[in-house]
């Protein structure tokens, strides 16, 4: 008989074919205040098994794993599962993001990381919560006139000395005399992402980054990929 989670705390499930780092994610979330209910597992399958029945709240998931890719492992979660992926490996942060991945734990990590992960994990779960308060779109003055602007089709922000200039994928930018980090404040962090002092990005417009830059797929308005800087203090948030 496979174990089952309590309602009492926060429940999360672990699944990892190396014991010693299920004794890490066990041992960091009893360090936890208050601590989360863990349960384990080295086989993949029965793990998934477990997941499907019991719905965690936050999953852990290997990705080099010896029978199953952690990254396929993830495409069979429910829709709305919330999951870190925990590696030795880097090359796989942006297959990360384009799962939806809450964080990327690169091995061996510290409490305080794991910490800030879980963290990560509740905000979104907060969201999700209150997913019917969700927006879909922001309103914007342009002048003088309010523009509505779907989420979807922002394409990247940029801040121009008091002003942003949003850069959308099928019609013509929008002016708008606010300040980035209070257009940020409207943004769900779970969608869009800050890579400069200047630049907010969506997650899924996300073709492919570096330490220094993030290249935005191609779409209607610019068809050639549009290439932005990354700042230092940014650079963690595309690789933990």
């Amino acid at each position: 008989m496979t174990p089952a989670l309590t309602d009492k705390r926060l429940r999360c499930v672990a699944i990892d074919d190396e014991p010693l780092a299920l004794n890490v994610i066990r041992t960091f979330c009893q360090r936890l205040d208050p601590p989360a209910e863990l349960l384990t597992f080295s086989d993949p399958e029965v793990g998934l098994s477990v997941i499907l029945r019991e719905s965690p709240d936050i999953v852990f998931l290997d990705i080099e794993m010896e029978n199953i890719s952690g990254l396929r492992l993830a495409g069979q979660l429910p829709a709305g599962t919330c999951f870190i992926f925990t590696t030795a490996y880097l090359d796989y942060a942006l297959e990360g993001f384009n799962l939806d991945a809450v964080d990327y734990l690169h091995k061996p990590f510290s409490f305080d990381r794991f910490r800030t992960a879980v963290a990560k994990a509740l905000r979104r779960l907060s969201l999700s919560d209150n997913a019917a308060q969700k927006p879909s779109s922001i309103t914007v003055k342009q002048e003088y006139s309010n523009v509505t602007i779907p989420l979807d089709e922002i394409l990247y922000v940029e801040a121009m000395e008091g002003y942003c200039k949003i850069f959308r994928e099928n019609a013509p930018c929008v002016l708008s005399r606010v300040l980035l980090k209070n257009l940020a404040s409207m943004l769900p962090d779970t969608e869009f992402l800050r890579i400069h002092r200047s630049f907010i990005v969506p997650r899924s417009k996300i073709s492919s980054f570096t330490r220094q830059t993030v290249t935005l797929r191609p779409c209607v308005r610019f068809p050639s990929a549009v290439t932005l800087p990354v700042g230092r203090q940014y650079a963690p948030a595309l690789r933990p």
